[in-house]
């Protein structure tokens, strides 16, 4: 775990993870007897501790509890580094390596991502991204640094990389419900170490 002075002079946790380019960031929560304030994204800190991105999207998507949706990625060339958070409810996020001959090519890592702990995930080109919803009407927020390409949107079978998500029968999109399997997936993403 690293820490920096953001620019309010409060310390943000950096915490790596096992798959190469995967961090959790716990900002700074600034509360007090009007409410709270968080700084979601601040590029001299990614650029110093993380690899700063230019941000050319944003959505934001509200589930119901027992929602899953996943695992999804945009292929090159229009790939895209991804910064998820959770402004309302909880997630179980879900990421998976897909990098041809990453130190950790088709391992897995989960979080709880909530309202309440406030921590965000940056996820780089090359990993698969999905999440349950563990409770109604949470709100997953991503910035990405690339614009939605129809051609290049893929996705991969959400129970076909042996991840346990503790559910029997989720909710799924029809998109979602015919998602290639993992063990007959040839990924179009190249290993860089970071």
């Amino acid at each position: 775990m690293r820490k920096r002075k953001n620019l309010f002079g409060q310390d943000v946790k950096l915490n790596r993870t096992d798959i190469d380019g995967l961090y959790i960031i716990e900002p700074k929560d600034f509360t007090d007897n009007r409410g709270s304030f968080l700084k979601i994204y601040t590029h001299d800190f990614f650029s110093l501790d993380i690899d700063a991105f230019t941000i050319k999207e944003s959505y934001y998507t509200l589930s119901k509890k027992g929602v899953i949706r996943g695992m999804h990625f945009q292929a090159p060339p229009h790939e895209h580094t991804k910064l998820v958070y959770v402004p309302h409810g909880a997630i179980l996020d879900v990421v998976l390596d897909i990098r041809k001959d990453s130190p950790s090519y088709g391992k897995y890592f989960s979080i709880e991502l909530s309202a309440e702990n406030k921590k965000l995930l940056h996820i780089p080109p090359g990993l698969a991204h999905g999440f349950k919803s563990l409770q109604d009407e949470t709100n997953v927020s991503y910035l990405q640094d690339s614009v939605y390409n129809e051609s290049s949107d893929m996705g991969i079978a959400y129970n076909s990389f042996g991840f346990d998500w503790k559910i029997e029968m989720p909710i799924l999109s029809e998109r979602d419900k015919e998602l290639p399997d993992f063990k007959l997936f040839n990924s179009p993403f190249e290993y860089t170490a970071r």
